[in-house]
């Protein structure tokens, strides 16, 4: 018998500009978390604590997000 389809999140893609320069494309957040009154910004949050952890991983200081931008598909 078949199994049963897997429900999937919805995932916006971003790209993250840094103040030191640098830049990350294709950074994931949960759509389910966007929209309403705040829009995008509680992406920022997300990728912020994204960066926490891979900050703590690598031993590497995260960079401070200068801004962000929806991925265009």
């Amino acid at each position: 018998m078949a199994k049963k389809p897997a429900a999937r999140s919805e995932v916006v893609l971003f790209d993250v500009f840094y103040e030191d320069g640098t830049q990350r494309s294709n950074r994931r957040v949960p759509g389910e978390i966007l929209g309403g009154l705040d829009g995008d910004e509680p992406a920022r949050t997300e990728i912020e604590a994204q960066d926490r952890l891979i900050a703590e991983k690598s031993g590497v200081p995260a960079a401070a997000i200068e801004s962000l931008r929806r991925t265009k598909k």
